[in-house]
């Protein structure tokens, strides 16, 4: 049986390099968001427990909700969410999760998906910047959807700590699939597969 799939697989990829590719990036990212999801209650408990909960993290002013307060790219108020917006502690839990996914996300892509040759300092260098662009953006996107999604799972529905981790699947989720349609035209560009030259050794001539 496993080796009908193997060969099935093999054609399939053989005639549909490219939906193969992307089947295979699809299929890594569902693992990697899975760890997200593992990773972050169990990091956001730990730092709950610190200080940082009540440090606030709120920097770079784009402009003022539509009460009139003001709009940050990483809106992260003091105090325990719902009220709060978890502090430093859930900026600190959010950004190692994704950092330790997108670790792994890197070289599962890079050796399995595309199977690149190509220079990984270079290749790490872009996704890199990529990965610095995204998380500013994801960040700024959250302010729209993470407060409402925090408030509709523990107070509208009432359902305290188990909304709260709730909401933090919904939230890790919308990051990822940001992430996802993001990540896949930058892994095309920078996880490329150099030709390989054979360089073949002329025999030298024998004196006779």
């Amino acid at each position: 049986m496993v080796t009908r799939l193997k060969a099935a697989w093999s054609r399939f990829a053989e005639a549909r390099p490219g939906v193969a590719q992307f089947v295979v990036f699809f299929a890594l990212s569902n693992g990697v968001t899975a760890l997200q999801l593992a990773l972050m209650p169990l990091v956001k408990w730990a730092f709950s427990h610190t200080a940082l909960i009540d440090t606030a993290f709120q920097h770079w002013q784009i402009g003022s909700n539509t009460d009139g307060s003001v709009y940050y790219v990483f809106d992260y108020a003091a105090g325990a969410l719902p009220l709060g917006g978890g502090g430093l502690a859930y900026f600190l839990a959010v950004q190692i999760t994704i950092l330790v996914a997108q670790v792994i996300n890197f070289f599962a892509q890079r050796n399995i998906t595309f199977k690149s040759n190509s220079s990984v300092g270079r290749a790490a260098f872009w996704y890199l910047v990529a990965y610095v662009l995204i998380t500013i953006g994801a960040a700024a996107l959250q302010g729209l959807y993470k407060a409402p999604i925090y408030d509709l799972f523990i107070d509208t529905w009432g359902l305290g700590g188990t909304g709260e981790t709730l909401a933090d699947f919904v939230t890790v989720i919308i990051n990822s699939a940001i992430s996802f349609w993001v990540f896949f035209p930058i892994f095309k560009v920078i996880f490329k597969s150099d030709p390989v030259t054979d360089i073949a050794s002329e025999p030298s001539e024998q004196k006779s």
